[in-house]
């Protein structure tokens, strides 16, 4: 849960509670996914990605504004092999490290809204967020997924490849076909860092981060699911990144 006092955030966290500042020098990204010049300069994924996902601005659902970013599959992938990754891909990358202030400095807030309509089997998962501290293709990042449980949860933490977490919830399911919600709070550190996950302000899922070196450099927001789904849509909305200044 988070409470706003005239610029100061307090983020209550499910064992302390972070003090951070948001003042005129702090950058802050915005999107209502209005516009494809939002993401002049960054990475987009070609539409019909594999010839089974696609995305467009849409007026179909919206939380806020005129349109909403749409993702939706159509076809089944081919399995994923070594040297080929056929998961469904349907988004625009927001690269700040190409923007001329370059990469943003963590911990950062993200605040998002997310409608979802996706049936997932046994071993299927979705990903709302991938977030990254590289400048390299070959990311390295911290996702943040929806398990075939119906639970949001952090991927990739402490590092690549592993799922370790300080809490998550097995009570708090994600609901389908309503906007949602999501909260992210990030810091990248080899020794420090953390993520941390709201849904609709309840916290459900923290992990311990060990990697970066304080910066977030790239993210994606949109569809992003393994190759054996062959249907299911995803709307973003109301996307705001902000740099938190701790206050110690």
């Amino acid at each position: 849960m988070r409470y706003h006092f005239f610029g100061l955030w307090l983020v209550v966290c499910f064992n302390h509670v972070i003090a951070a500042e948001i003042n005129s020098s702090v950058r802050i990204f915005q999107t209502g996914f209005e516009s494809v010049d939002d993401f002049v300069g960054f990475y987009i994924v070609p539409q019909h990605h594999k010839g089974s996902a696609s995305h467009s601005k849409s007026t179909d659902k919206i939380h806020n504004g005129d349109y909403a970013h749409k993702g939706w599959i159509y076809a089944e992938n081919s399995p994923s092999r070594f040297y080929s990754n056929n998961n469904h891909r349907a988004y625009p990358t927001i690269q700040l490290y190409k923007t001329p202030e370059g990469a943003f400095k963590t911990p950062v807030q993200i605040e998002f809204w997310v409608w979802l309509d996706m049936m997932l089997s046994p071993r299927e998962w979705f990903s709302f967020a991938t977030l990254d501290h590289t400048t390299s293709n070959k990311w390295d990042a911290v996702l943040v997924n929806l398990s075939d449980q119906g639970f949001v949860h952090l991927m990739h933490v402490p590092f690549s490849g592993q799922g370790k977490h300080n809490f998550q919830t097995s009570t708090i399911k994600f609901p389908m076909k309503q906007w949602v919600k999501l909260t992210i709070a990030l810091h990248f550190d080899r020794k420090e860092g953390y993520a941390k996950v709201w849904q609709d302000d309840q916290l459900v899922s923290s992990a311990d981060v060990r990697r970066g070196d304080g910066e977030f450099t790239q993210a994606h927001f949109g569809l992003y699911a393994p190759p054996s789904l062959s249907a299911g849509v995803i709307y973003n909305d109301d996307l705001t990144i902000t740099e938190l200044e701790i206050i110690k």
